[in-house]
């Protein structure tokens, strides 16, 4: 079962997503079953590590997003991902808008997962402060836990980690 999490730039909320759901699949020992990435809708920051900001809110909660480095979506990641899970309207529309119309039911927001908010998007700290860091990490974990319990299920029921997303 292949993952990939969609936001802008791909250095603040997506790779916050993957490095949470990299630790959580640890966490669970599903880190062999299921695989992560994440990506960008715009070539913004090629290579380039995670928002130092990010880095740092991650971190104070046990999540390092050293090792992970931008990257633009690309067609082939269509094929590859059993569920692309973008972080807002705007991502989900340009994410949708490049994807095969084969593909189409795999393109989600991650919000759908959110047990205990009822936000519909996580929205992009990289002009805001602190504490909109802080509330994308509590996003994302809401997010990631309900998205594991589904992933979860799925395994549960195919018996495999094949691609029933």
């Amino acid at each position: 079962m292949n993952l990939l999490f969609v936001c802008m730039g791909n250095i603040c909320r997506s790779p916050t997503a993957e490095g949470v759901m990299r630790q959580r699949l640890r966490e669970t020992g599903l880190a062999e079953v299921i695989t992560v990435d994440s990506a960008g809708t715009h070539n913004y920051h090629p290579g380039k590590a995670p928002d130092a900001r990010t880095q740092k809110h991650a971190a104070l909660r046990g999540y390092d997003l050293s090792a992970l480095r931008a990257r633009q979506v690309v067609d082939a990641d269509f094929e590859h991902f059993d569920l692309i899970l973008t972080m807002d309207w705007d991502n989900q529309s340009l994410t949708e808008s490049l994807c095969p119309s084969a593909h189409s039911k795999k393109v989600r927001r991650l919000a759908e997962f959110f047990r205990k908010h009822p936000d519909t998007v996580v929205p992009d700290p990289y002009y805001g402060g602190p504490e909109d860091f802080e509330r994308v990490l509590d996003l994302i974990e809401d997010g990631v836990q309900g998205l594991l319990a589904h992933c979860q299920r799925r395994l549960d029921a195919s018996g495999s980690a094949g691609s029933t997303l």
